[in-house]
């Protein structure tokens, strides 16, 4: 459908909404980058010989998901915000829902990427040895998730007294450095969980409407159910911010602010349905 701006109430406010809401669509699509050049760079301290192959895929979590996401919120913004409500169906419509579909099934394994994530964060060992005799040896230091140095004589002695080693990997790590690792890599499972739940609340709502069966006690539960899952996609980027997690913090900021602009568009997208059904 396309929005006509009513309730912005001018013309100047709807195109300023307008340009700010494609600026952070681009934003996010950038972030599809960053994600991908952090993990390469995750990919490459680890080793990818310690990798099994069926898991390459997984070390890329981050990346699919984040792109998987925005396709998802471009297919939103094209069935709240850009088509006309008679043009959503047929081929169009199976088109629309099919690419959805594979997005979703995209989201749903970075999910598990994430939490297969977490798996060697607790398969660790504690290491023994002379840590600082393994430098220049291709070893490498787990400072944060996702965040690895080089092993040489300054992160050698950063490490502590109490080092751990990743079982299979070439990395240790420091007690506080793996504790925090751990955290942010749950944050990780927690936060992906509930924006596939938030998408879940969306869709039934978006398919409800194209309906006409978007009743009013519906759309009350579901309100309910998204300030919530809002909340707790809140208090993770909150998290990430108070961690020093910049990309994570900024790319969780970015999203819920998105969201805003498809929340709009829905509530625009009801408010002229109901006008038009009072016309009619």
């Amino acid at each position: 459908m396309v929005v006509n701006g009513n309730i912005f109430g001018s013309d100047r406010r709807y195109q300023l909404f307008t340009a700010v809401k494609y600026i952070t669509y681009l934003l996010l699509g950038i972030n599809v980058w960053l994600f991908l050049q952090e993990e390469l760079l995750t990919l490459a301290a680890m080793g990818t010989e310690s990798i099994p192959r069926g898991q390459l895929v997984q070390a890329f979590s981050a990346t699919i998901d984040t792109g998987a996401w925005v396709i998802l919120l471009l297919l939103f913004e094209l069935e709240t915000s850009v088509l006309d409500d008679r043009r959503i169906h047929g081929p169009v419509r199976w088109a629309l829902h099919g690419i959805r579909g594979l997005c979703g099934i995209a989201i749903v394994y970075a999910f598990i990427g994430y939490y297969g994530e977490v798996t060697p964060l607790y398969d660790i060992a504690p290491f023994l040895g002379n840590a600082c005799a393994l430098v220049d040896q291709s070893w490498s230091v787990l400072v944060n998730l996702d965040e690895f140095v080089p092993l040489d004589t300054a992160s050698c002695a950063a490490l502590g007294g109490e080092v751990y080693q990743l079982q299979g990997f070439n990395v240790l790590t420091s007690a506080d450095s793996l504790q925090a690792a751990q955290r942010l890599a749950w944050i990780d499972v927690v936060n992906a969980g509930v924006w596939i739940l938030v998408v879940v609340v969306l869709e039934i709502e978006v398919r409800l409407q194209l309906r006409g069966k978007l009743s009013a006690h519906i759309l009350r539960l579901n309100q309910y159910l998204k300030t919530v899952l809002y909340g707790v996609l809140f208090l993770a980027a909150a998290y990430w911010g108070v961690a020093g997690d910049f990309l994570d913090f900024w790319d969780a900021c970015l999203w819920l602010f998105a969201f805003i602009f498809i929340e709009l568009n829905v509530f625009e997208w009801q408010y002229e349905s109901r006008r038009d059904a009072a016309v009619a």
